[in-house]
């Protein structure tokens, strides 16, 4: 059928396990006439002459998913393993830091980890964490007490201290789907350091807490142009609070929409993100730290201890 029909269907993708996507099929389809389908798969089919072999049994159990919200405490962790051209930069993750162990008891084949959003490789989550999913894969054992996953949280946390486990508990698939609800729409609260090249005094800076709902455009960061589309997105500052520190620094929370880049906002980004803290006080600005203080997420319930 590739050789005759549809050659140039199929072809390899770079980052795909298989060619024969449900999207690939699609597409062949819509490549061929029907008079060519039609040779090589007659319509309605034969009748199979002989009866079906099982030549293979395979036992699996159907995938079980644990969520929690976790803290990153550590300025040199990626949230997922960090690879480029297939070597490792850094030697862990918050993703393996906490899938290894949880791999470990429920005897599964493999993971996948979701988050609530995600945070730079050198930036930390402080407050109440920031909710994430794992879905086990073929897991051997699948009975937990809610003892038994407090438990499995505490040896989580007794493993390292670049991070911690809160509320780890078992969850329906369908329940996941409300970590992802709301993305958008759903706050942030901040803390930056931030530098300015010209000395600044605490009323230089005052303004800024009298700000709401500031509007931002910000154009894709060149940091992330490698993986994400250019486009230009309308995000929200809420609200902003300054905290002198000296002539040539401040530290400013900050609560704003999901989905802002707050590094941008800081430093402008070539001007890039308009407005900015840089353009607002009318000096260059850096950021020189950055935490996530909440994730303004319902989810998952909260546990008593």
């Amino acid at each position: 059928f590739r050789a005759t029909a549809c050659p140039d269907c199929f072809k390899p993708a770079k980052n795909k396990q298989s060619v024969f996507t449900r999207m690939a099929v699609i597409k062949a389809l819509e490549k061929i006439k029907e008079e060519d389908f039609l040779k090589h798969f007659p319509c309605p089919p034969s009748s199979p002459k002989k009866l079906c072999v099982a030549l293979e049994i395979q036992c699996n159990n159907g995938a079980v998913f644990v969520a929690g919200r976790y803290n990153k405490y550590s300025r040199n962790l990626p949230q997922t393993p960090w690879i480029i051209d297939g070597e490792r930069k850094l030697e862990s993750s918050v993703e393996e830091l906490i899938s290894e162990h949880l791999m470990a008891e429920f005897k599964a084949d493999s993971f996948n980890f979701s988050s609530s959003g995600r945070e730079d490789v050198d930036v930390r989550t402080l407050g109440n964490g920031r909710p994430f999913a794992i879905e086990l894969v073929n897991p051997r054992r699948i009975h937990f007490t809610a003892e038994e996953m407090k438990g499995l949280q505490q040896t989580i946390n007794n493993a390292s201290d670049k991070i911690q486990v809160r509320d780890l508990q078992l969850v329906t698939r369908e329940a996941i789907g409300r970590m992802k609800e709301g993305e958008e729409e759903k706050t942030k609260t901040y803390s930056a350091l931030i530098w300015t090249d010209k000395a600044i005094q605490k009323e230089d800076i005052a303004f800024l807490d009298d700000i709401k709902e500031l509007k931002l455009d910000q154009k894709t960061p060149l940091r992330v142009l490698h993986r994400r589309p250019l486009a230009v997105r309308c995000r929200i500052i809420h609200t902003m609070k300054s905290e002198y520190i000296d002539e040539h620094h401040f530290r400013l929370h900050l609560k704003t929409q999901a989905g802002t880049y707050i590094k941008e906002f800081v430093h402008g980004d070539f001007g890039r993100t308009k407005p900015n803290i840089g353009s607002l006080l009318n000096r260059t600005a850096d950021i020189l730290e950055l935490d996530v203080e909440s994730v303004d997420v319902d989810w998952p319930p909260t546990l008593a201890n």
